[in-house]
């Protein structure tokens, strides 16, 4: 096993060289160290676990108050994995409470930097389970949503909330509580963040319909589909659920159904390029 098997590959995000910048201005070094640990730690929590399930992963990439870990699994795979691999990250903050313990009671470590690590550690937990899109209360938001809506519905609306949330956030702090400039640009960061997944949202789309195409998706049940001769096929899948297969009934005029599996529609939408053909010519075509 290589060490890019036991250990994630880390990228730092941009943003967060700036906060470097400003704590060696304004001498909180020491305190941006201790963020970055437990942030680190946090991580690692997601990364071992998706390593028990083992999960493709890219990379893990670090911010100020949390990370994003880089996966080829979003939507894939079941999702009792999805949301042990994200409670991961917040139950290391429980492991990181009783490690400041015991350096607390052994005066291994000075008492302040240990009522440093406990505030932030509080902090970091507290603020990545804000239901905030890609904080971990975020994707639990999601998995929720993706077990009673659409895939495509349950990331969309994920996506409008948090931005929504964001944009709440920023203009509260600006006209009804203290500035606080490194909350205001973290809100700032994740409201850019979700700016820029809303505008990625069709791509993060097809790549859940290839991911079924080539039979990566975990399946577990069935849930039938009725829809109208008339129909585009995107319109279908943007009905598909996770973890569903999908049996598609076509109605056409004089009460007439046809039945096409769901995998005849990937593969006249992604092999055939069937984009703005309407269902009922690809079932007639099949059956033909």
């Amino acid at each position: 096993m290589t060490l890019r098997n036991l250990f994630p590959v880390i990228h730092i995000h941009p943003i967060l060289f700036i906060f470097i910048i400003v704590s060696f201005l304004t001498g909180t070094f020491i305190e941006l160290m201790v963020i970055l640990g437990i942030v680190l730690f946090h991580e690692l929590g997601h990364f071992t676990m998706a390593k028990v399930f083992k999960w493709r992963i890219r990379g893990i990439m670090l911010w100020v108050f949390g990370g994003v870990m880089d996966t080829d699994e979003n939507g894939t795979k079941p999702l009792v994995e999805e949301v042990l691999v994200t409670i991961a990250g917040p139950i290391q903050h429980l492991f990181i409470y009783m490690l400041l313990l015991l350096l607390s009671a052994n005066s291994i470590v000075p008492s302040s930097i240990i009522e440093l690590a406990f505030f932030y550690n509080s902090a970091i937990l507290l603020f990545n389970l804000l239901p905030i899109w890609p904080l971990d209360g975020g994707k639990l938001i999601f998995q929720i949503l993706s077990t009673l809506l659409p895939y495509r519905k349950a990331y969309d609306y994920v996506i409008i909330f948090s931005i929504c949330t964001c944009s709440l956030f920023l203009i509260v702090q600006l006209l009804f509580i203290p500035f606080t400039l490194s909350a205001f640009i973290l809100f700032l960061f994740l409201l850019m963040e979700n700016r820029s997944d809303w505008k990625q949202r069709y791509y993060v789309f097809i790549r859940f319909l290839l991911r079924r195409y080539q039979g990566e998706t975990y399946i577990k049940g069935v849930h039938p589909m009725e829809v109208s001769h008339d129909s585009f096929l995107m319109d279908i899948f943007s009905n598909f659920h996770r973890e569903k297969r999908h049996p598609i009934y076509v109605t056409f005029p004089g009460d007439i159904r046809e039945t096409i599996d769901e995998m005849d529609c990937l593969h006249s939408y992604f092999h055939e390029r069937n984009y703005s053909k309407p269902i009922g010519e690809i079932t007639g075509y099949l059956s033909g």
